[in-house]
């Protein structure tokens, strides 16, 4: 009886995934440029020319350095930032014709990067004291996000009249 019930709970479960799957993407695809823009969180503040190239950043200390970095605050603030960057470079995208499309998929892979670099700094940190180790994946997660704000913003700026005229 178990064997007959098992492929229709496993057929049941893909169907049930696929139907919220779908939900989620026309929830996505539904919201407005505003509430997008509301989601972003702005109590990170990153340098404009890169978390990298602060003055004497070299010589500091990993405790320095994370706390130049806002600690796990920032970083996660970083994380969740990166996902609604790349929501609104899609609506951009889907809004107007001029999206460059080699852009759109250099943000995205830029966003999963600073996830990657984001959770293995926070991971390393639930488990050690702030080391070396930590600000290098902490760093790179905080280059990159910079970069990303300021591609994101250009492609923003370029596109700005055809997505979000009340800019």
């Amino acid at each position: 009886m178990l064997i007959i019930l098992l492929p229709i709970i496993a057929v049941a479960f893909v169907v049930l995934y696929l139907v919220l799957w779908q939900r989620s993407t026309r929830m996505r695809n539904e919201q407005s440029w505003e509430s997008l823009v509301a989601r972003l969180r702005p109590d990170w503040i990153g340098n404009p020319q890169g978390a990298a190239f602060l003055p004497g950043i070299a010589d500091a200390t990993p405790q320095e350095k994370w706390q130049c970095l806002q600690g796990a605050h920032g970083l996660w603030t970083m994380y969740q930032n990166a996902s609604v960057m790349i929501q609104l470079a899609e609506f951009a995208a889907r809004h107007t014709e001029s999206v460059d499309l080699l852009l759109l998929e250099s943000l995205r892979s830029d966003a999963i990067q600073i996830r990657i670099c984001v959770l293995t700094a926070l991971a390393r940190y639930a488990f050690s004291q702030v080391n070396e180790g930590i600000c290098v994946n902490a760093f790179r997660a905080a280059a990159i996000y910079t970069g990303m704000t300021a591609r994101l913003k250009d492609l923003l700026e370029a596109n700005s009249a055809a997505i979000a005229p009340a800019m």
